[in-house]
């Protein structure tokens, strides 16, 4: 069994409120899950108007279909056009477990 998962940290400077995080937060995760089958939340950065983390994770018999899903969800959330900045991305596929 291979467990892909992935952080992805965006930097959102239109958010004027937590409202506003939490409406884009849960567009983004509601599109992922509905195309993806992953399981996806808001791992750090709760607080942070301009800001959060978003973890996700996969579940494959095959190491190299794990990668292939987490960089498919990233490139997903990157073209999704949501005046959304990507600073950081962090992948890792546990293997053998």
């Amino acid at each position: 069994m291979h467990i892909g998962v992935c952080t992805i940290q965006l930097r959102m400077p239109e958010n004027g409120s937590l409202k506003d995080k939490r409406q884009v937060i849960r567009s983004v995760t509601d599109r992922v899950r509905g195309r993806f089958n992953v399981s996806i939340a808001e791992v750090a950065d709760n607080d942070v108007w301009g800001l959060t983390t978003l973890g996700f994770a996969c579940v494959s018999n095959d190491a190299r279909h794990a990668e292939e899903m987490l960089s498919n969800v990233v490139s997903y959330i990157e073209g999704l056009r949501l005046d959304a900045e990507v600073l950081d991305i962090q992948t890792e596929v546990i293997s053998g477990v």
